[in-house]
């Protein structure tokens, strides 16, 4: 993500599956989460289009979704959260991206704001 570097953004490690992306930030103080997510959507829908990555599917054009959930990171987590995001594929085929947001949510006690 040259674009990101350019603008401050480090992007540790990035990986997802057919529905979804984990992206592991680091942000700094004066960076807010919903402008480093729009530049990160922004420069990688732009790449993928200008790149013609779609042409051999039944889409002509990517673009995400508006939503998007963003938690922080205990530093003593961040090695664990990398395996995570490494195994995306693997995880997958045990539980939905829907079934695990959803039990996190629950076991965490959070409620989803509209």
């Amino acid at each position: 993500m040259k674009y990101a570097a350019t603008k401050g953004i480090y992007v540790d490690f990035i990986n997802g599956y057919s529905d979804h992306c984990h992206c592991l930030i680091s942000l700094k103080s004066t960076q807010k989460i919903e402008d480093i997510i729009q530049l990160i959507k922004g420069e990688s829908s732009r790449w993928i289009n200008c790149s013609n990555l779609l042409k051999e599917t039944d889409y002509s054009w990517f673009e995400w979704q508006d939503e998007y959930y963003g938690v922080s990171v205990s530093p003593n987590d961040v090695d664990t959260v990398r395996e995570y995001i490494k195994h995306q594929e693997a995880h997958h085929k045990i539980q939905t991206f829907n079934e695990e947001f959803n039990d996190y949510l629950n076991k965490n006690g959070f409620q989803l704001l509209k």
